[in-house]
């Protein structure tokens, strides 16, 4: 049986003393506590009710079958959308009584310090080469205005960013300060904290009708023109050296995508004539 709110939020009632319609309580573990006799029915003309034939008794019965020990505590942590595991096991005996991820937050990296805040304490960002930062409690965090964020979509090109440096020194006016994200673990935490600070986003992927897609779909969509695409000088020397079998497997889901970033439209066009995409993890090696 799926235990959710409005059905704790009836067994309260009932545990309280009230009747409740028939039709209102429904399924096998129902006719099982009516068969058990912790609900009774009574009937008033046609209608139906349920009640309780003794409250403690139905709180029991409760916790003995569902292992809910305290039905108004259980109802609390249901109707709190960030109940942590700690307050779930205080509440019920069992932290997954509501479904909540452990990890929220995205991974960051940069090769120049950046200075930042996090719950109101100022920070500075320059992870060792080789490892990263996992901001976790996104919601305050905040960098500079003039602080451009990159948004990298493979996990090989976020690790090696020094070695891409050349890269976005020739693609981004100089003197702009790099926060690198990564696309992956997948969640919308980073894009809720995109959309809450005014940063300039730029998307670095895949020169291929799929990464095309990504910015457009997961970024674009919802940042607009404060989002670009990053797009190298030599994209087109790049994409015909890169794959077929890779446009070929994308073709037919990607052809019609509506560009609706201008700006893209000469390395669409480029894609399309060669008939070929890039990978991005081809920049690591200058």
């Amino acid at each position: 049986m799926k235990i959710t709110e409005a059905l704790i939020a009836k067994f309260i009632r009932l545990a309280r003393g009230e009747s409740l319609p028939a039709s209102s309580l429904k399924g096998d573990f129902i006719e099982q506590m009516l068969s058990d006799g912790i609900l009774v029915t009574s009937a008033k003309g046609s209608r139906k009710n349920i009640r309780a034939q003794y409250e403690q008794s139905l709180r029991d019965y409760l916790a003995t079958h569902l292992d809910i020990r305290n039905l108004e505590a259980y109802h609390a942590i249901l109707n709190k959308e960030n109940a942590s595991k700690a307050e779930q096991v205080k509440a019920t005996g069992n932290s997954k009584t509501r479904q909540q991820r452990s990890f929220c937050g995205f991974l960051i990296n940069s090769y120049d310090p950046i200075p930042a805040t996090l719950a109101g304490r100022e920070i500075e960002i320059l992870p060792e080469d080789g490892t990263f930062m996992f901001i976790y409690d996104f919601k305050t965090f905040s960098i500079p205005d003039n602080v451009a964020v990159v948004g990298v979509e493979n996990a090989e090109n976020f690790r090696y960013i020094r070695e891409q440096r050349w890269l976005f020194e020739s693609c981004i006016p100089k003197g702009v300060k790099l926060l690198f994200v990564s696309r992956y673990p997948q969640s919308g935490d980073l894009l809720e904290w995109l959309l809450a600070i005014p940063n300039q986003y730029i998307h670095f992927g895949d020169l291929d009708l799929a990464g095309v897609h990504i910015y457009l779909s997961e970024y674009y969509k919802h940042l607009g023109d404060r989002a670009s695409f990053l797009i190298p000088e030599d994209y087109e020397a790049r994409i015909a050296m890169g794959s077929r079998e890779r446009y070929d497997d994308q073709y037919g889901k990607f052809h019609k995508m509506e560009i609706q970033d201008s700006r893209l439209i000469p390395l669409v066009a480029c894609i399309n004539k060669l008939h070929k995409g890039y990978d991005q993890e081809g920049f690591i090696m200058g």
